[in-house]
């Protein structure tokens, strides 16, 4: 792994999936344009694709041809995309900015950017069944995905920790709720990108087995940074005001361990993904770095 450059590998997925998206999304026009506006500007505000860029390598890691599941990788990003408009709302985290850009609400207002979460989520599973990909795939496996999909993103994942994380806030909680919260309001996402990529490329059922454990490593991980950097991060590097978990009262890893203690849960979270990938080769490389990269990061 030491000849890879991840910053390389990195901006070369980047482009490929904003290309993608670019060509994917409906173009703005008509009545509904002022939506599809807003959809597209939330896409381009500047995220590094993690997710898709998990998948793709994913896919890789198991002998496949990342080309073929673009219209996954897209999905993805924009059910993230979907996620992040909606938590930015007022009746949610309240901010301002996303990125360092104006948050899709203070821009377009309430209603749309509302409504453009709710498009960008139905869009996703749209993709879900684009032609590219069901040329490309067996029809067996994209069910599976869109299945690990749907339930990654709902009331069992995404949506289901997003829950406890309000329901629980300004309440004490324990080391197993904030696993809990965070392994299903972060964690299941990125568990379900490393998951799909592997089955839509081909990967037998050990493969998927391993690179889902490293999904569920990495994701929490992910989160536990996330948290962390909200407490020491720099807001110039983040793009966002640091301290809103705080003031919004959230259950965090420093709030609950301490900054110390949350800073080695992230590096044990990190040899467990690690340890995840030990019956692969070099096509796991990308993985690997991700993972360093994720608990390493700065913003």
């Amino acid at each position: 792994m030491n000849n890879f450059h991840l910053k390389n590998y990195i901006q070369e997925r980047k482009q490929m999936i904003d290309e993608h998206l670019d060509s994917l999304l409906p173009e703005p026009g008509g009545p509904s344009g002022k939506v599809v506006e807003a959809m597209r500007y939330s896409l381009s505000a500047g995220g590094k694709r993690v997710r898709p860029i998990l998948m793709m390598a994913a896919c890789e890691a198991v002998g496949g041809d990342f080309n073929k599941i673009m219209p996954a990788a897209c999905a993805m990003e924009c059910v993230h995309t979907y996620s992040l408009i909606h938590d930015d709302l007022p009746a949610m985290d309240d901010d301002d900015l996303r990125r360092g850009k104006p948050t899709c609400h203070k821009v377009f207002g309430e209603a749309i950017a509302i409504l453009a979460g709710d498009a960008l989520l139905t869009y996703a599973f749209e993709l879900m069944t684009h032609p590219e990909l069901l040329r490309a795939v067996n029809g067996d496996l994209v069910n599976e995905a869109i299945s690990i999909f749907a339930k990654a993103a709902g009331v069992s994942g995404m949506v289901g920790g997003q829950t406890a994380d309000i329901l629980f806030e300004g309440k004490d909680v324990d080391g197993d709720t904030l696993a809990y919260i965070h392994g299903h309001k972060t964690g299941a996402l990125i568990r379900a990108s490393v998951e799909m990529g592997a089955l839509l490329g081909g990967g037998k059922e050990a493969q998927v087995e391993s690179l889902s454990r490293f999904g569920t490593a990495l994701g929490l991980a992910f989160q536990v940074v996330d948290d962390l950097l909200d407490v020491i991060g720099d807001e110039k590097k983040l793009g966002k005001p640091v301290g809103s978990d705080e003031r919004n009262k959230k259950a965090t890893y420093p709030a609950l361990f301490g900054i110390e203690e949350t800073k080695k849960r992230a590096q044990d979270l990190k040899n467990n993904a690690l340890d995840a990938l030990v019956s692969f080769g070099a096509e796991a490389d990308p993985l690997r770095a991700i993972a360093i990269y994720v608990v390493e990061r700065d913003r």
